[in-house]
């Protein structure tokens, strides 16, 4: 497509969070005419971040969206990195399990700090314009237009900060079967700490009593960390707040419309990936803009195509992931599990490699993930029954033959018949 063409092209972006930001940037490189609409005021000049202030994950997938914008050193810097999970039993044992190797780790970044910098990023290009407090109120694709309102609104949300008691280069999980919590470190040497639990079960939650009680009985050692008072003062605060999960196909419509982000696949965040997903998003449109010279209406229906069985798998990894840090982590056999897909790995890398491996640390499609994680757990188990049946037989044959060797001796006999019988006759002919 001719440039001059591209410049009189404008888009409006809905949304102004990390991803909306981010595809401004992308969009702008290519010189179109961006006009962003963020419902929340500007982040940059608020007194205080009203939205969702729990630390995120970045790991490869988002590191190469923003490589791609020049942004990655800048992000980076400003992350901490974690190697491991750090599993608190209720006893008060902890017990790490690695990501991946030891150069691997994730890095946990302020969502606050990330969206301010994309934001300050996407406005350093002329051809952004950013429209805070604007929220979307009606959409006519067919005709390109949209109507949006001027809003003020307030809200706000906090979460439990604990003091760096704990390793700063690990992400720690509370599992507790029923219930989970999860800190993340901040660069302000604190933890931003997330309490997971049903809603029949929080609405049992009345006095301050029955805080204390219940951090007493599933997370002691939680307590000291915390302190009583901020416990009870920040569990009361705000009420609680539903996880999202969308799944939606398709993700586009002709070659005037396309969701992105959370908009379509909100993803509950127990594998990390809702933001990293996001950003890949705009990073596989942006590879698809080359691929198809600019040309939206090819590039919004393969963008639906390549993305919606992804988007699906990672949706569904993550409530996988949920069952498995609430309930598994804890257990001999996950954490044998997880020592064996580190061995083959190290013996294979080509051939087994591990599904957070494949998730975090590379751009495996993530259908193509789940359908090699599957394949590797088939040949796992087949080969862990193979070698337990071996084990097994080799076990009660010997246990037979020093238990009871005569019978043994006599299954022999005929065998000893033979040779004999065959010694004569080869004498007699020798002879």
């Amino acid at each position: 497509m001719d440039s001059s063409v591209i410049q009189r092209k404008k888009v409006a972006v809905i949304g102004g969070g990390l991803v909306g930001s981010l595809q401004a940037c992308f969009l702008a490189k290519r010189n179109f005419q961006i006009d962003v609409y963020e419902a929340r005021e500007d982040p940059r000049v608020a007194d205080f971040t009203r939205g969702r202030s729990i630390n995120l994950a970045l790991s490869h997938r988002g590191r190469q969206a923003l490589k791609a914008v020049g942004l990655e050193d800048q992000i980076v810097s400003q992350g901490i990195p974690m190697r491991a999970r750090m599993i608190h039993s209720l006893s008060g044992k902890k017990s790490a399990v690695p990501y991946g190797t030891k150069s691997q780790y994730i890095l946990s970044v302020s969502r606050e700090n990330l969206n301010k910098d994309l934001l300050t990023a996407a406005e350093k290009y002329p051809s952004v314009k950013m429209h805070f407090n604007h929220k979307l109120l009606k959409c006519n694709p067919e005709e390109g237009m949209i109507t949006v309102c001027y809003i003020i609104a307030l809200i706000n949300h906090i979460f439990f900060f604990l003091q760096y008691a704990m390793e700063p280069n690990y992400l720690h999980i509370w599992p507790r079967n029923t219930f989970m919590m999860i800190a993340l470190p901040n660069m302000s040497k604190s933890f931003t700490c997330t309490l997971f639990m049903p809603f029949d079960e929080y609405d049992k939650l009345v006095t301050s009593n029955d805080v204390i009680d219940f951090f007493q009985k599933y997370f002691p050692d939680a307590i000291p960390l915390i302190g009583e008072k901020l416990l009870v003062q920040d569990f009361f605060l705000l009420p609680a707040q539903p996880m999202i999960s969308v799944k939606c196909s398709s993700f586009h419509f002709q070659s005037h419309c396309v969701l992105l982000g959370d908009a379509a696949h909100a993803i509950v965040p127990f594998f990390g990936q809702g933001m990293n997903a996001g950003f890949e998003d705009c990073l596989v449109f942006d590879e698809l803009m080359d691929k198809f010279n600019n040309d939206l209406s090819l590039c919004l229906p393969a963008f639906s195509r390549l993305r919606i069985p992804d988007s699906h798998a990672i949706s569904d990894l993550s409530m996988y992931n949920y069952i498995e840090m609430r309930a598994h982590v804890n257990s001999s056999w996950f954490i044998f599990q997880k020592k064996m897909g580190r061995f083959l790995h190290a013996i294979m890398p080509s051939t087994f490699i591990p599904l957070y491996t494949m998730v975090s640390f590379s751009r495996i499609r993530y259908h193509e993930a789940v359908q090699h994680w599957h394949w590797q757990k088939k040949v796992i188990y087949k080969g862990l029954f193979f070698l337990g049946s071996l084990i097994a037989i080799s076990s009660t044959y010997l246990l037979m033959h020093y238990m009871s060797p005569r019978p043994f001796h006599y299954l022999r006999r005929p065998w000893n018949w033979i040779a004999m019988d065959s010694l004569e006759q080869i004498y007699l002919i020798s002879r």
